[in-house]
């Protein structure tokens, strides 16, 4: 299989969904999930085991942040 590079979009939704991410699960679950999206971010190669991670992403993405209004 050869490895195919992300493009700038994907990049961007790993970053974001990293960051998103420390919201929706503080603590250490959030810090562990955001380091693995920012890894595959740095990486910034699409590889077939990859699917569970953008579903991740999806996931992050489109799950209400409970934590917006909190100061």
């Amino acid at each position: 299989m050869v490895p195919v590079p992300m493009d700038d979009h994907e990049k961007m939704r790993l970053r974001q969904a990293a960051y998103r991410v420390t919201r929706l699960y503080p603590g250490p679950a959030g810090e562990i999930l955001a380091r693995e999206l920012i890894g595959w971010e740095d990486f910034g190669y699409r590889l077939g085991g990859g699917q569970p991670v953008m579903r991740l992403v999806d996931q992050v993405l489109t799950a209400p942040d409970t934590h917006a209004g909190a100061a």
